[in-house]
């Protein structure tokens, strides 16, 4: 498997930062650019002095990729942004995304590290649609078609993929991904049935895990069946969490925390599962 070298975007433009950094686990998945942007700076700080080596800081779209690509390059190593087209919103014209494909080829061709994410399909847009009292149509094939693309380009660039496909959803997408051979595949806080689980599994799919492992009988069991080597942790910020993290503004040190659930439900040692939760996205990524 190809690994990019993920210590840096742009030679000669970036901050020094260590070859290995400090820190027990890596958020996975995280919307940085939907925090106020007089936070982000605290926030990221922060994090790196509770425990947290790195971020993965995934996009909505173009403006929101351009965000993360400019916080990725003031945080060298330790926020890896990923550029993509999240799906629980309007599809947008060609040209608008036409624009996006080249943007991210141009950052392929500069040689920067980064994934393609988040992308997928719609779940829940789609079931509140099918759901509604109003007799309506919701059409899925242009969501199909765009993550079809995406797919195409990880492969063709040989990118990590972040993935936002739950329930009957993520087997739409193992299809997809088998189509183009994708390799690195991450569904990000995944639930789904047995079947399509044992599926993932199989192909050596990534799944990341979430603080509401603490509350979320669903989320426990799909720890226990699923294999450690493919586990991730994340927190998804600013989404809120419930249960003991009621109340609580979520911030990457969270995922320090699910972490320690997931030793919990393994019963394992926590230090044991947190330096192979740390290894496996630090390889998948290729973030050292």
């Amino acid at each position: 498997m190809a690994i990019e070298t993920g210590n840096g975007l742009c030679e000669g433009q970036l901050s020094s930062v260590s070859s290995q950094q400090v820190g027990t686990c890596i958020d996975a998945h995280i919307h940085i650019d939907l925090y106020e942007a007089e936070l982000r700076e605290e926030l990221l700080e922060r994090a790196f002095t509770e425990g947290v080596a790195a971020v993965v800081a995934v996009s909505m779209h173009l403006e929101s990729a351009i965000v993360n690509r400019e916080i990725a390059l003031r945080y060298a190593g330790r926020v890896h942004p990923a550029y993509g087209f999240h799906p629980e919103q309007p599809i947008p014209a060609a040209k608008e995304l036409d624009e996006l494909f080249e943007w991210i080829r141009l950052r392929h061709e500069a040689g920067e590290s980064f994934a393609i994410g988040e992308v997928g399909l719609p779940y829940y847009t789609r079931t509140e649609v099918e759901q509604a009292e109003v007799d309506m149509f919701f059409d899925e094939k242009p969501y199909l078609q765009l993550l079809d693309r995406f797919a195409a380009l990880a492969a063709e660039l040989d990118r990590p993929l972040v993935l936002h496909a739950v329930y009957e959803d993520a087997s739409k997408a193992c299809d997809i991904m088998g189509r183009h051979g994708v390799r690195r595949a991450h569904f990000h806080w995944f639930k789904g049935d047995t079947e399509v689980i044992r599926r993932m599994a199989a192909s050596g799919y990534m799944v990341s895990v979430t603080p509401d492992i603490a509350y979320e009988a669903e989320i426990q069991q799909l720890v226990r069946q699923y294999p450690i080597e493919l586990l991730m942790v994340e927190t998804d910020g600013p989404w809120p969490f419930e249960g003991i993290y009621a109340g609580q503004q979520t911030r990457p040190a969270m995922a320090v925390e699910a972490a320690k659930h997931i030793a919990n439900v393994k019963q394992l040692p926590a230090e044991q599962v947190a330096e192979i939760l740390l290894a496996n996205t630090r390889r998948f990524y290729g973030i050292i």
